[in-house]
């Protein structure tokens, strides 16, 4: 597959191979989906064009879609067939022909046997005789449990009809698979089938995705999208990072020693442009200026949201209490006899597979739903900031981005709604637009800044990561690393998580387990769990890697300290560089400050000098752990 073109992407040419795993990268209208929907053919390029080879079949899963269902769960997923029916019927034409023919050496006769041959090996690569196999594989690898398959899709919530889509572009096994956020409906059992399911695909997949280990754990190739321009790099996204920023740390490199060297050529042509015994080196100066050709420097979006939540009101010591909690929809029993309790100040992960309650959980705690067993008590002066799942989507779609925000401002607030929309990127021409052109992203970010109007000191946040890029998702970490109240975060995404709680409770089986660790402990802990039942008679083994996992665990925290030590740090100086750009603008502006201006001024320099020095330290100290 070839895609080039003019308009969209300037001057644009790559190539997919058979087996290649990219991941498509770039901040949120970078053109990542728009690229996607042009490979596929859901939109025509402005200029260039796409070349698929011949026979080969393109599948694409879009980031948002309303699917259509057809019956249960399982005939929906076995109309993925419907291709390999048609060929098995062609297969039968030709058998009949071939049976008939005796004209064995004529070329029409050769035809009937390659295109036989052809169409047998391809309905053995996708599955032949073994569908309904095939399809409860895919579906149970994807979250569903057999006794889903006999369900009505229709019954099912949009994120699992998305997971059926999904299964039947897997099961439909193009030759191309292009998946735009497909993480955004999963959860992390799921996210890992699906990463070993996409590894050993024996065809090519390209990937949108702000799920960094998703992208790590799939992809070969990283494809960045900015400003107009692409650059592909034969690495995952992690070495694409480190290799991204040493190709512009080098740009600028060769910039400033252009830049010099030609300061020293026009330095020279000036001093001697009058002496005619050096005309003939001035010459061949202006001439070497003529052919150099100027080093270009990528242009970057320097663009990125930037806030922190309001300090915590004061609360109890017991920030949640629950007893014997139990919640059922209709003979649907969720979870029963829940225990659990939440003192001040702690961040905590609810974890598990969808459908187990952690929405529920959540809706529970902040008062959405009262139809519970059980007992549940919030501590003394406990104020609950909540961002639901849905968030975005419950944003009146005719109001304004300024009235989305106006609407429930209140006192002092007010005459900071447009520097709080701006720290959320949105600009002075925005205010006016109606919520429902805003893309996806545009939602989350206007929903997060609806966090930041009442001060809480408990905040419940169910996915705030969907739609965000990868840079908004780390600039919300950090502001949540140094919020000083109490965090409930259901999250499926595990890089998010990493770092960010101190615990987590996973729902599993109808009841609510408690881990003391983060996410990356839990999943290690899980899959050392499922190793020790295959290998329980090796109590002695057992013994060393328990061992050897607590070191590696030990080992994997400090290291997670330290990394958000340094995310810390530079957040610390980016706030400390808005400031003082903020009175760079000011004096660019003409504007005449007094002599405690200046004072702060210097103070904010200077500040910034030791904060990037303890920066600096922080990066040694993780780079050398």
């Amino acid at each position: 597959m070839q895609f080039t073109g003019t308009d969209l992407f300037s001057g644009v040419t790559f190539n997919i191979g058979d087996r290649d795993r990219v991941g498509l990268v770039g901040k949120n209208g970078a053109g990542k989906s728009t690229l996607l929907k042009i490979l596929c053919g859901w939109q025509e390029p402005e200029a260039g064009s796409v070349v698929v080879a011949s026979g080969q079949t393109v599948g694409y899963l879009p980031q948002e879609m309303v699917p259509e269902a057809h019956g249960t769960v399982l005939e929906d997923a076995m109309t993925a067939f419907a291709r390999l029916d048609e060929m098995e019927r062609e297969l039968e034409r030709l058998s009949i022909q071939i049976a008939e023919r005796t004209d064995y050496e004529s070329e029409d006769y050769s035809r009937l046997l390659v295109r036989h041959t052809e169409l047998s090996e391809h309905m053995a690569v996708l599955g032949g005789g073994r569908r309904r196999e095939a399809a409860e594989k895919v579906l149970l690898g994807l979250g569903f449990r057999h006794d889903d398959f006999d369900k009505p899709v229709a019954v099912f919530s949009g994120g699992w009809q998305m997971r059926v889509e999904l299964a039947k572009l897997l099961l439909q096994h193009p030759d191309f698979i292009l998946l735009d956020e497909p993480t955004n409906h999963l959860d992390i059992g799921s996210i890992q089938w699906l990463e070993g399911y996409l590894a050993d695909y024996s065809g090519a997949v390209v990937l949108v995705s702000h799920d960094r280990a998703f992208l790590d754990n799939i992809t070969k190739r990283t494809v960045e999208i900015t400003a107009g321009r692409i650059y592909d790099y034969k690495c995952p996204y992690s070495e694409y990072v480190v290799q991204m920023q040493q190709r512009r740390a080098s740009q600028m490199a060769q910039l400033t020693n252009q830049q010099r060297q030609v300061a020293q050529i026009e330095a020279f042509i000036e001093r001697f442009r009058y002496k005619a015994t050096k005309s003939r080196q001035v010459q061949s100066r202006i001439k070497m200026l003529e052919r150099m050709e100027e080093v270009k420097v990528d242009e970057v979006s320097t663009e990125s949201i930037h806030f922190q939540f309001p300090p915590a009101p004061h609360s109890g010591k017991i920030v949640v209490e629950a007893q014997h909690l139990g919640k059922a929809y209709g003979s649907n029993q969720v979870f029963d006899g829940v225990d659990l309790l939440l003192t001040a100040g702690r961040k905590v992960a609810f974890v598990g597979r969808n459908g187990e309650g952690k929405s529920t959980m959540a809706k529970i705690i902040v008062g959405d739903l009262n139809d519970y067993t059980g007992t549940l008590r919030l501590g003394a002066n406990v104020v609950i900031g909540y961002y639901a799942q849905n968030q975005a989507a419950m944003l009146n779609l005719d109001r304004t981005v300024y009235e989305t925000i106006d609407d429930v401002a209140q006192g002092d607030i007010r005459p900071k709604i447009r520097s709080i929309l701006g720290s959320f990127l949105f600009a002075d021409d925005d205010m006016d637009k109606k919520v429902r052109v805003l893309s996806g992203g545009e939602k989350a970010r206007l929903a997060l800044a609806k966090l930041l109007l009442t001060p809480c000191n408990l905040l419940v946040l169910d996915e705030p990561t969907n739609h965000l890029d990868m840079d908004s998702k780390d600039v919300l970490k950090n502001a949540l690393l140094q919020f000083n109240g109490t965090l409930i975060v259901v999250s499926h995404d595990r890089d998010f998580l990493a770092g960010l709680t101190e615990e987590l409770y996973e729902f599993r089986d109808g009841g609510v387990h408690e881990f003391r660790g983060d996410v990356m402990e839990w999943l290690e802990a899980s899959e050392q769990s499922r190793q020790a039942v295959s290998v329980a008679s090796h109590q002695q083994q057992r013994s060393q890697g328990r061992e050897a996992y607590e070191k590696s665990r030990e080992a994997e925290r400090e290291k997670r300290k330290l990394q958000n030590v340094v995310r810390q740090k530079e957040a610390e100086v980016e706030e400390i560089e808005r400031k003082i750009a903020e009175r760079d603008a000011m004096l660019a502006a003409g504007e005449q400050p007094d002599a405690e201006f200046y004072e702060e001024y210097q103070r904010l320099k200077q500040q910034l000098d030791a904060k990037i020095e303890e920066w600096e330290e922080a990066v040694i100290a993780a780079e050398n752990d």
